[in-house]
C-alpha cells in the first residue's frame, strides 16, 4: 500500500507579524498553533504561501518552525518558496534539522509544465534530502500551469509523493480526475471555496487556511460520517466569510485581520508587497464574523480535551 498523507483537514498556518516593523510574533504564533490542535486539525502546513515564507529570512523561517515544534505534537508540511531545486534542497535540509521526525513532508511547487522537469526536481529534492513530498499545483503563486495528465503521470512516477494540494481552477474537475488515477491523498485549498464540491469529486480534505478553521474540520468530519447533507449543512453559514475572504490581491491581509478580531493573533500586519486591509470593507467584515460566531455557538466543534 502506497504512503498517503492522513486525510482531515491540514491547517496553513499564518505567520503573524506585531508593529509598525512587522517582527515575526511568536507569542501569535504560538496561541494559532494551540488553537488548531484544539479544534482538531489533522495537522499543520506552516511556511506556506499563506505563511507568508516568502516575505521570511532563513532565520525567521527557522524561528517560526521552532516555535510551532514547541507548541505542538500535530504532523507538519512544511512549505517550500523556491522553484529551483538548489535552493529548495537548502529551504528543506534547514527545515529539516529543526523539525526532526515531526515533518510529515515538504510542500513542492511544479515548477514547470513539463513533467519531466518536474520530476527532476522532486527526484533530486527526495535524493538530497529523503523528503516525502505534498505535489502543490497552485498557479497563482507559483506562475506555472501544468496540466491534471501531467500531474498524474508525476506522482505515478514520484512514489515519494504522499500528497497533491490542487489549487489551479476548476478544482473539483482536476481533483476528481487526480482521485481516480492515483493512490495518495488529494486536497482542496483556495480557503475551502470549493470544499464541498472537491469533497464530492473525491478531495481527503482541505489543506488551506480560514478565520473559522473549525467550519473546515466540522465539513469534514460531517462528510466522512454522514455525507454530502451533514457536510453542507455544517459549512453552509461560513460561506458568506469564505467569499468574504477569498478577494484577489486582498484575501491575505482579510484573513490576518479577522484573526484578530477573533483574538487569535495581536497585529494583522501583511509584510509588503503585500496589501493592507482595506479599512472601507470593516463593517462587512464584522457582519461576517458575528453570522460565523453565532454559527459556533449553535454548534460548536468538540475540542481535544471534549473529544478524549
Amino acid at each position: 500500500m502506497r504512503e498517503s498523507l492522513a486525510p482531515g483537514v491540514w491547517g496553513v498556518v499564518a505567520t503573524p507579524f506585531q508593529g509598525n516593523t512587522l517582527d515575526l510574533d511568536t507569542d501569535s504564533l504560538a496561541q494559532l498553533v494551540e488553537h488548531y490542535e484544539t479544534i482538531g486539525a489533522t495537522g499543520l502546513t506552516v511556511l506556506g504561501v499563506f505563511g507568508e515564507a516568502a516575505a521570511l529570512t532563513a532565520a525567521e523561517r527557522s524561528l517560526a518552525l521552532e516555535v510551532v515544534v514547541e507548541e505542538t505534537r500535530l504532523p507538519l508540511v512544511v512549505g517550500v518558496t523556491s522553484l529551483f531545486t538548489r535552493t529548495a534542497v537548502e529551504e528543506i535540509r534547514a527545515a529539516q534539522a529543526v523539525t526532526g521526525n515531526r515533518l510529515a513532508a515538504v510542500m513542492v511547487q511544479a515548477n514547470s509544465a513539463r513533467p519531466e522537469v518536474v520530476i527532476a526536481h522532486l527526484n533530486a529534492i527526495h535524493q538530497s534530502t529523503g523528503a516525502k513530498v505534498v505535489l502543490q499545483d497552485y498557479p497563482v503563486a507559483s506562475g506555472v500551469s501544468i496540466s491534471t495528465e501531467a500531474l498524474i503521470y508525476i506522482v505515478q512516477t514520484c512514489r515519494f509523493v504522499v500528497a497533491v494540494k490542487a489549487e489551479a481552477p476548476p478544482t473539483s474537475v482536476a481533483i476528481a480526475q487526480l482521485t481516480a488515477a492515483v493512490e495518495v491523498s488529494v486536497f482542496g485549498g483556495l480557503g475551502g471555496l470549493g470544499l464541498l464540491d472537491e469533497l464530492v469529486a473525491g478531495a481527503a480534505g482541505a489543506m488551506t487556511g480560514f478565520s473559522y478553521p473549525e467550519a473546515l474540520v466540522a465539513c469534514v468530519r460531517a462528510w466522512q460520517s454522514s455525507g454530502y447533507d451533514a457536510a453542507r449543512d455544517a459549512l453552509l453559514p461560513y460561506l458568506p466569510l469564505i467569499n468574504f475572504e477569498q478577494q484577489a490581491r486582498i484575501a491575505l491581509a482579510i484573513r490576518k485581520e479577522c484573526f484578530r478580531e477573533r483574538g487569535l493573533i495581536k497585529d494583522s500586519g501583511v509584510r509588503p508587497p503585500a496589501a493592507p486591509f482595506p479599512s472601507v470593507l470593516r463593517q462587512g467584515m464584522l457582519t461576517h464574523l458575528a453570522e460565523a460566531a453565532r454559527a459556533l455557538e449553535a454548534f460548536p466543534v468538540p475540542t481535544t480535551s471534549e473529544r478524549v
